[in-house]
């Protein structure tokens, strides 16, 4: 297994107390990997499971030439440039059947969507687009060429292609292509089981009496939210105090119950002197300063010393803050322990509404609400307050406004990334 220092010392310029988001991503894809475990599952348990072998197609699909279109089928090589065509109605050919006769010259063949293509016609002209004379049809002149609206066998997957590869998450699409291969269950990996539990001799869960200088936990209700978004099997765990020992216990159950354990709280510069030598003892554990905003502090490594310790990953305890480090960070790393395919998160481009101030050397992550412009661009705004403990700018917003490490003041008009929430969280 290879260690934090052997993971650092792969990656040029790492620097924990001034480590910038691309770094930490790359160290985080070299800390965690995908689970060994693999399930047959049926299609109807297998939604947002990730796909653990490549799939094979085991048949062509569709399996043969057929209509695309309700209408008229024949054969192409009748078209004649500048010319009309008449045509006399043969028979007639539904989806599910197969047309056995064979057409004369001067024939079509009544056909609907997803009928069968007898042999030698390849051509269907839609039924709104002739001229019915009683058993007959009118095509005018260079209204289609040969070959239209015929979908050939093997257009969507060909038999022995693959047809869906491993690390993809079976969406409602993925699902529907595996029906249409005619197969009831898919391999995948086990579902991921991440612990969670916040820190804090401030923390108060809700319902209970406030009480001077006291917090409700919001942090549990979002971490383990977006954590079932992602699919992962979610152990809630209830806010532990600043006690060395039940911090020490609680870090112990949940390494031995999980994959993956997340903090929140704690993980501040002062908060880690505390924090340091116990982490240390369950495990391997090392705490960032990141150039990023919010979401500065961040702790991660390993806990537990046997072949398969859980990754921890410490997030701030200002509510924005842990949100925002666990989309940029946490989110793309357990993605990749659930055995998905490393993709980069898609950002969209938008036209900031305002100036956004920002100093090179760090990156921002600023609430923005997108709409549509007047001239049908996209324009994004932010939400106002900034602030890492300003809950309330996470519900108001629709996505992220991205300013990079080297990025500094946008001036209006300009165009900024944007990572929109759906799908994020």
């Amino acid at each position: 297994m290879t260690t934090l220092p052997e993971i650092a010392a792969r990656l040029p310029g790492y620097d924990p107390d001034d480590l910038d988001v691309a770094t930490a991503q790359r160290f985080l894809g070299a800390l965690v990997s995908a689970p060994a475990d693999i399930e047959s599952l049926a299609l109807g348990q297998a939604l947002d499971r990730v796909l653990a072998h490549d799939l094979v197609s085991p048949i062509n699909v569709p399996a043969h030439d057929n209509s695309a279109m309700d209408g008229y089928a024949f054969a192409g090589s009748a078209l004649q440039a500048g010319k009309a065509l008449r045509l006399r109605i043969a028979g007639r050919a539904h989806a599910g059947t197969t047309w056995q006769e064979t057409l004369a010259p001067g024939e079509c063949l009544r056909i609907m969507t997803g009928a069968v293509m007898p042999p030698g016609l390849d051509t269907v002209v839609p039924q709104e687009l002739v001229t019915l004379q009683g058993d007959h049809i009118e095509i005018a002149p260079d209204l289609l060429r040969p070959g239209a609206n015929r979908r050939l066998c093997g257009e969507d997957l060909q038999q022995g292609a693959v047809a869906l590869a491993r690390g993809e998450r079976l969406t409602p699409a993925a699902l529907g292509l595996l029906a249409s291969l005619g197969l009831a269950q898919a391999q995948v990996f086990r579902k991921l089981r991440v612990a969670y539990f916040s820190t804090g001799d401030e923390i108060l869960s809700p319902g209970e009496a406030p009480r001077a200088a006291a917090v409700y936990d919001s942090n549990r209700y979002t971490i383990c939210a977006l954590l079932r978004r992602l699919g992962v099997e979610v152990i809630e765990g209830p806010p532990v105090g600043d006690d060395p020992a039940l911090l020490e216990a609680a870090l112990r159950r949940a390494a031995g119950e999980a994959d993956a354990v997340i903090t929140s709280g704690g993980v501040s510069t002062g908060d880690a002197d505390h924090l340091r030598p116990l982490l240390q003892r369950l495990g391997e554990v090392t705490f960032w300063r990141i150039a990023m905003r919010p979401g500065r502090p961040l702790a991660v490594g390993r806990l537990g010393t046997g072949a398969s310790p859980a990754i921890l990953f410490g997030l701030p305890g200002n509510p924005v803050a842990a949100m925002v480090a666990f989309i940029a960070l946490v989110r793309p790393a357990l993605a990749q322990m659930m055995g998905c395919r490393a993709r980069p998160q898609p950002l969209l481009q938008a036209m900031s509404c305002e100036t956004l101030r920002k100093r090179p050397g760090r990156t921002e992550y600023q609430r923005g609400i997108v709409s549509t412009a007047a001239d049908g661009r996209l324009q994004v705004r932010t939400t106002g307050n900034q602030g890492s403990g300003v809950l309330s700018s996470m519900l108001q917003a629709n996505g992220l406004i991205v300013l990079h490490h080297d990025q500094g003041t946008v001036q209006a008009g300009a165009q900024v990334d944007v990572l929109m929430f759906d799908g994020a969280i």
